[in-house]
């Protein structure tokens, strides 16, 4: 979720950024109180932004500066880009167009989110931010094994994580993909949607595999070696699974398959709903079970994709929008 503070653009005067809370009722001081807080800058974060400044409302994005959607090389399955874009080129047209129509962004950590009787305050990087609503889009981080070239590598592009972006710029390839055999070996038999030669390298014990996934990984021709990875090596052209037993396995491109932490703390913290994964629960406006804290993109979703994060951003705002007082000109 990249994002830094810039200036302002819009004529429309804005509320100064929240000092704390009223001492004397507890209620949080109205000129001091944006309209929403948005926690997350990546493509859900800004557009809620873009909406909810259009809307004319007082909106600020924290972004900590770790969104997914930075490590995108390159998306060709986002409308509109036929030749592709990168995470870094949108994010920058996002943050641009956000404060174009006035949305304050700030870089920087929300570490603590309270209720209050107007609304909510929240800590960032150790002042207070106050706000009427709030929008969690902190999304999610990929998870990666205890491998010691991966590690380092795993973001730089060589390396895949979503077959649903690009699976079809790899297709006809060599294809890997890492992970544990219980959870994971499905994602195999996706990518046999785009090539015939699909191999799944566990990260674990593969004679633990099932027999529903050695069946199906069977039916499908997916290989499945029958000893764990224990390093990946990307000294070369190709990307090298190491087997325990040294043998080395050459690929045309390596998707890890490892699962993700859902960035959500901060709403269950205040009782927020969420599914066994870590996914916020919300309804069809995208509200959450805490009246006031609304939610969007891959801390919602498992279908990690920014189209995905965008309308629910939009749908979001919009209702934000509609249930704060009226806005007249």
């Amino acid at each position: 979720m990249e994002g830094v503070a810039g200036r302002v653009f819009c004529r429309n005067a804005k509320l100064p950024p929240a000092t704390g809370v009223n001492q004397r009722n507890g209620a949080l001081s109205m000129p001091d109180m944006y309209d929403c807080l948005i926690v997350g800058g990546g493509p859900a974060g800004l557009t809620a932004a873009i909406y909810l400044a259009r809307y004319r409302r007082n909106v600020l994005v924290v972004d900590s500066g770790k969104s997914r959607a930075a490590w995108i090389p390159k998306t060709h399955n986002y409308p509109g880009f036929e030749d592709g874009i990168s995470g870094k080129a949108l994010l920058a047209k996002l943050r641009e167009q956000a404060e174009e129509y006035g949305a304050e962004l700030r870089q920087g950590e929300v570490t603590k989110l309270e209720q209050a009787r107007d609304g909510f305050v929240a800590t960032v990087d150790g002042k207070t931010v106050a706000a009427k609503r709030v929008l969690m889009a902190t999304g999610i981080v990929d998870e990666t094994p205890d491998l010691p070239s991966l590690r380092d590598a795993v973001y730089e592009g060589s390396l895949r994580f979503c077959p649903i972006c690009d699976g079809y710029e790899v297709r006809g390839q060599n294809i890997a993909v890492l992970g544990n055999i219980a959870t994971s070996w499905r994602k195999g038999l996706f990518l046999r949607t785009y090539s015939k030669d699909v191999t799944f390298v566990s990260i674990d014990d593969p004679g633990k595999a099932s027999k529903e996934c050695l069946r199906e990984l069977n039916d499908a021709s997916v290989n499945l070696p029958q000893e764990r990875a224990v390093d990946v090596d990307r000294s070369g052209e190709k990307v090298v699974a190491v087997l325990e037993s040294g043998k080395r396995m050459e690929f045309d491109v390596l998707y890890p398959a490892l699962g993700s932490e859902v960035r959500s703390t901060l709403a269950t913290a205040l009782g927020a709903k969420a599914n066994e994964t870590g996914n916020l629960i919300v309804n069809d406006a995208q509200l959450t079970s805490v009246k006031g804290i609304y939610a969007a993109g891959d801390v919602v979703s498992d279908l990690h994709q920014i189209s995905v994060g965008i309308g629910h951003a939009a749908i979001a705002a919009t209702k934000i929008h509609n249930e704060l007082e009226r806005n007249l000109a």
